[in-house]
């Protein structure tokens, strides 16, 4: 076979494999703009460590969220959940005493402060 003969092959073989990848490339950036879209609806969530207050028995545990003007009631969940895995770990349950919330605008940082006490479960 001639160089040019094997030149014309590898040619080919080269133009079928990007033609194999166009739709996997297309396939995978659909993927990555989907999951950056439900990103962006959800938003992003933290939370600080449970911290004990000035009054005896009673921590307090903030988190903040992002992300649609759902943002507040995610940052309640996470301080609440928060509040509660503490006293689980200590064979006890959470009880809410006040939460403090902020933020109002859509695509702004929505906060939640819970302060509660850890008792015994019954």
């Amino acid at each position: 076979m001639s160089k040019q003969g094997s030149d014309s092959l590898a040619g080919a073989r080269a133009a079928s494999t990007e033609k194999k990848r166009a739709p996997l490339l297309t396939r995978l950036r659909g993927v990555a703009a989907a999951t950056l879209a439900c990103a962006s609806l959800v938003g992003c969530a933290s939370s600080t460590d449970v911290v004990a207050s000035d009054k005896p028995g009673t921590f307090t545990v903030a988190a903040s969220a992002t992300g649609g003007r759902m943002a507040w009631a995610h940052a309640h969940q996470l301080a609440t959940n928060e509040a509660r895995d503490y006293c689980e770990r200590r064979g006890m349950q959470s009880s809410v005493n006040m939460e403090t919330v902020s933020g109002i605008g859509v695509m702004t940082e929505h906060g939640s402060s819970v302060n509660f006490e850890c008792h015994p479960r019954f």
